[in-house]
Order: structure tokens, then sequence, then C-alpha cells
């Protein structure tokens, strides 16, 4: 018999695990998993965030330097429909509503059986006409917002929650075809990810103060909520991993019922991570790809190796797990895969992570190096793709009208590609670059100002984009040669020092500010609309790009959101527009 197990979460920290060292979170499952498998200490993601890490789960290979989010293309080997088309049954039981949308709209077509459960996150499920009724909150307001809260009406019983139904769904399966030889089942909840959203059972197991405004869903920003506020917040999330741990269990108490440990492989891990406030942040993707957001948690049962109760140190990825489950079914991995089998003696060099157009960052496992762009303009980039869909949306067709038709790459079996002008989220150039010993420092808060290391780092960096055929312009947004070697004068963290340490500054916090400050009680809509003279040039561009995402949002948080923007700038914005509306007054 060979069967596989793959429990996958989505915005795991490692950190709030016991196995990884937390103290006072309640997990025991995750306790329990650590001595039925081997835990990897050294696991990072690879592409950023949820779609293209799921793009490298199928391909075995880096998705962000050649494209931002979107489908599987059609030259793409997906580990699931191999594993189908050599007699392996696959099934998907998934809360994830990224699936279902443009940007990943071919993701569960590739498995033999799935199944979707509805109302995570602004899920476009349940059709209320009226407002919904909407608590008191700390939570920002969004295009998801409204949505969130409609869906919230239909998931009061913890039966109904999205994530138990694909608990159900998972444990269904296994009971169902427990006796049955080569399948593989991925059961793959949207939790802990944000929106936060429990039940009282688990905020008491995590003493969250039920009676206090709702703070589940803190926005992609440095942190300007006071202290009470963000423990609040991180409450909420161990909450909800805590209900994730119940889940845990369910399928743990399967493996010990039916013997599934002789012959089943279980895998356990995640995307990515969250940052919850630490170094003063929240969230993911509009800052570098700090420690807690990449380094993540990851737990394989092998029954080959049988290795339980065991810690490794290798440098492992993402990537890593498509090969891993081919070669458990003795399925051959196409040429294109990068990643390798999760044994004991599996070893790399380094480790790329990154998002289209973001720092581009690797790892040799004590250094991380985090490489932004060259100048402001982060550019030249390109997204190269034969389906042009984002997150939720096709291209416009104004995006579409400059595309080209190029060559493609070594790992797209000689189809051309669309080459079009691929804007990022947010521009690394304001952060800097920025370099860490994780062995002296695992907290990240000292960078490192070391010509040497940084260009031994570079070299490493510079091999593994060419390893994965990066595209030229890459090389030109990061100041790096794309033939021969790095020399000092492509180094860039003593140029970018003081830049680096500005965006490493906290923001103004709130209750610093008067109660009718104009960062408090000005939206960004009203602010570009009414007071454009009063921002400073530099920054209009990318407000202006803001403004579809917040338009609503208070002026501090989205300054927050901006690493260009220091607390010392703030408060002289706050002034500068209260002089604008004194003038405009009189």
């Amino acid at each position: 018999m060979k069967r596989a197990v793959m429990v996958m979460y989505d915005s795991l920290n490692r950190r709030m695990l016991p196995p990884y060292g937390a103290e006072n979170v309640h997990a025991p499952n995750f306790s329990r998993l650590a001595e039925r498998t081997a835990l990897f200490e050294n696991c990072y993601a690879g592409s950023m965030p949820c779609m293209p890490a799921r793009r490298e789960l199928h391909t075995g290979r880096y998705n962000f330097l050649h494209r931002s989010w979107g489908p599987l293309e059609p030259f793409d080997d997906s580990m699931p429909e191999l594993l189908q088309q050599s007699g392996v049954h696959t099934h998907l039981a998934t809360d994830h509503q990224h699936y279902w949308e443009d940007g990943g709209a071919t993701y569960h077509n590739r498995y033999s059986t799935f199944e979707f459960f509805r109302g995570q996150e602004g899920d476009r499920w349940k059709g209320h006409v009226r407002d919904p009724e909407v608590p008191e909150t700390l939570n920002a307001t969004t295009f998801l917002s409204r949505q969130d809260w409609v869906n919230r009406q239909y998931l009061q019983d913890e039966a109904r929650h999205p994530q138990t139904l694909t608990f159900d769904a998972g444990v269904e399966f296994i009971e169902t075809n427990v006796a049955e030889d080569k399948w593989f089942v991925q059961i793959e909840t949207f939790d802990p990810h944000e929106p936060f959203f429990s039940y009282d059972e688990y905020r008491r197991l995590a003493g969250v103060d039920t009676e206090a405004p709702v703070f589940d869903w803190p926005s992609y920003r440095r942190v300007v909520e006071s202290p009470e506020e963000v423990e609040r917040a991180r409450g909420e999330y161990l909450s909800l991993l805590t209900m994730c741990n119940r889940s845990l269990g369910r399928v743990l108490d399967l493996f010990d019922r039916h013997g599934l440990w002789d012959d089943t492989m279980l895998i356990v891990c995640t995307d990515h991570g969250f940052l919850l406030g630490e170094r003063g942040w929240w969230g993911k993707s509009v800052q570098p790809w700090f420690d807690e957001t990449i380094h993540t948690p990851l737990f394989v049962w092998d029954p080959r190796e049988r290795a339980a109760g065991v810690r490794r140190d290798t440098l492992v990825q993402t990537i890593d797990i498509a090969p891993t489950l081919l070669d458990y079914f003795a399925v051959e991995a196409p040429a294109d895969m990068q990643g390798l089998p999760l044994t004991g003696d599996q070893t790399r060099a380094g480790a790329l992570f990154g998002s289209h157009g973001g720092h581009v960052n690797v790892t040799d496992g004590r250094y991380v190096y985090m490489r932004a762009c060259a100048d402001p303009s982060n550019g030249p980039l390109y997204n190269y793709t034969l389906m042009p869909t984002h997150m939720r949306a096709r291209f416009r067709p104004g995006e579409l009208q400059d595309a080209t038709l190029t060559d493609g790459f070594t790992f797209t079996k000689g189809v051309p590609l669309l080459k079009v002008a691929g804007p990022p989220v947010g521009n690394p150039w304001w952060h800097g670059s920025l370099l860490f010993d994780l062995q002296n420092d695992p907290q990240q808060q000292h960078p490192l100002r070391d010509d040497e290391l940084e260009l031994q780092l570079c070299g490493l960096m510079v091999d593994l984009m060419r390893a994965n055929d990066a595209p030229a312009e890459q090389y030109e947004r990061l100041g790096l040669p794309a033939e021969g070697h790095v020399q000092t004068e492509h180094l860039l963290i003593e140029r970018q020092w003081d830049q680096a340490q500005l965006a490493l500054q906290p923001s103004v916090r709130r209750s610093e500010l008067a109660a009718d400050s104009p960062l408090r009680t000005l939206t960004l809509t009203d602010v570009l609309e009414r007071f454009p003279d009063a921002l400073p040039r530099h920054l209009i561009a990318g407000l202006n790009g803001m403004r579809r995402l917040v338009p609503t949002a208070p002026l501090l948080e989205v300054f927050a959101a901006h690493p260009g923007v220091t607390a010392e700038m703030m408060l002289e914005l706050d002034t500068a527009l209260s002089d604008h509306i004194t003038r405009k007054v009189s």
C-alpha cells in the first residue's frame, strides 16, 4: 500500500507553534505531530504569496522571477496531475477561495476529484442587498469587508465553518478509501489566514476578552494600534490557531485508529507566515519577507524512512514537496522541477524567495540577504504568461496593448509567451537591501554591513537566478550582472543603508495624534482630491496606486503602509494638512 495525506494551512506562523519554541500556546496536536514526524528547522517558502506558492507546490520550481499571481500555465507540470496520470487517485478538499477566482482557476482541475467549501474572507458567497449589521470593530474597511460580514452570519455554528467542513471532507475521503491503494488527499484550509474568525471556546483558551471590540483582521502596514490592541489581534490569531490544532488532531486520530503510520505519508505544511506586530508590522507582502513570514513550519512522516521525533537542519523549500510526493509514488519527476525529495540526505547551497517585483532574497541557511532594486524605478519588470489574469480579474485591454510575443524559457517546452509590463504591488527600493545573521540575530533586529559577505551572497543569488533562467531584465532591475562574476560595484547595502534604517522605524501610533488630527480623520481620497499640494511629490504616484485598494482608509493607515514615510514625516504632514485646512476655511 502507498497512500499520502497532506494537511496544508495558510499563514501559519512557525513561531506560534510549541514544537518551534512557542510558549503558552494551546496547540498540543502540533506537539503530538512533532513526536511522530521529522520536523524541518530550515524550511523556506519560495514564491509569494498564496497562488504563486501553490504554483510551486504543483511544478516544483520558482514562480516569482517570471510572473506574479496567476493560474497554472499550459506548459506547467502539475504534481497531482502527474500522479493521476500514473494511476494515483488525487483528491483536494479545500476552503481556499482563491482557487475559484480568475487568478487560480486552473489548479483544482488537476486533481482527480475536488471539493470546495464557501465563506472564507471576502468569498463572494451569500447575496445580501441590504448592508449587514457590523459590530463594534477595530478592523479596517476594505473592498472585502462587506462581503465578509455577510458571510459570517452563516458561520455562527462551528460545524458550518469552512475549516470544519474541509476537514470533514478530508476525513470522509480517508475513511471511504482506507482499504484502497494509491491515493493522495490534500486537506487544505485557508486558516489561520485573516480574518481570524473563530469561536468563543477558542478565544477563551487564548485568553481573549470576548466582550471587547472585534479586531481579527489587521491591515497590511506598520502598527498604529496600542500595545493592548496588538495583543488583542494576536489573541484572535491564536484562537484560530487553536481551532486549527483541533482539526489537525482529527487527522492524527485517523492515522492512529487505522494504522496509517505503516504505509501512508503525512505532510503538514503552510504557504507562508504572518507578522503579528513583530518589528512594528502587520501582515505580509508590503514589507520585506522577514523570518516570521518566509521561514515556515514543515512536518513529514515518510513510512519508508520511519523518522519520528527527529529534527532536520537541511535547507528545504516549498518546491521540494512535489518531487517528494512523486518520488514516494515512484513517478519520475520532470526535468523542469528544481525541487528535491525531502529525504534525510538532501542538500542545497542556497534558497531563493520573494514576490514578483519585490526584493529578491537568498539564504544559505544561516545568512539571509534581501536585495532591493537598484534605483527607485524598480524596473524594468515584466510578466511572462499565456494566462493573463490577476488575483480576481483578467488583464485589462489597456494592459495588453503593448504586449509582445517572445521566446519562452528553458522550462516552457518551446512555447512562446506574452511579455507584459507588470507593475509590482510595492517598491522594495524604499526598504533598501538588508543582510541578517540568523544564528546570532534570529529576530533580525541588527542588519549587517559586510561587503565580503554581501559579495558572497550576491554570487549565490546570481547562481540560483541563472539556474532558474531568470529574465534578463531582472538582473537590470536589481543591478546585478546577467553574465560574469558579481563585483564590488554591484553591492547595494552601503548605498541604501540610510533608507533601510528609516524603513525599519515604527509608525506613529494612533494614540499619539489628536482625535481631530487630519491623519486620523481624512481619507486618502480626501487628501488626493482636496489637498494634493500638501503631499511630497515623490509620494503622489504610489498613493494614487493605493487609492483603488483603500480609498476610505484614514491617511495615517495609508502612510503606515509606505516605508518611505517616517514617523517624523507623518507628524510634519499632519501639521501641514492642518494649516491647509485652516487656510481653506478662513
